[in-house]
């Protein structure tokens, strides 16, 4: 089943606020990523995209909050390894996170799921 236009602006926009709530926006976007999940019906292209910025987000808030406990069971802010920290998880953690969070878009505006890798099969 191909899915429509309709479906196709849902899926990017999902994908949209999952990146504004990773980079600009991030309450306001999740907060519209929910929104948008209840406009939504199951087994689209729509919902499936909705739930992946959901997930991701989810995964990304993860992370901030182990690193931020790390922080602070390490020595606090006031340790001078807490930049250490800070730049190294937002070079490598969360620029993924960004990363993955575009590509999935790009991925939505083709109305394609994402791919599995060649290891599940």
């Amino acid at each position: 089943m191909k899915p429509d236009e309709i479906q196709l602006k849902q899926a990017s926009r999902a994908t949209l606020y999952s990146l504004l709530n990773l980079t600009m926006l991030p309450i306001v976007g999740f907060i519209s990523l929910c929104l948008l999940y209840r406009k939504t019906t199951s087994n689209t292209i729509d919902r499936y995209y909705v739930l992946l910025g959901i997930k991701t987000n989810l995964y990304a808030a993860a992370a901030l909050f182990l690193v931020t406990a790390l922080m602070i069971f390490m020595g606090g802010f006031e340790s001078p390894w807490t930049w250490v920290y800070v730049i190294s998880y937002f070079v490598f953690v969360h620029a993924l996170f960004i990363l993955f969070a575009t590509w999935s878009m790009v991925r939505s505006w083709t109305g394609e799921k994402l791919k599995r890798s060649f290891l599940s099969k």
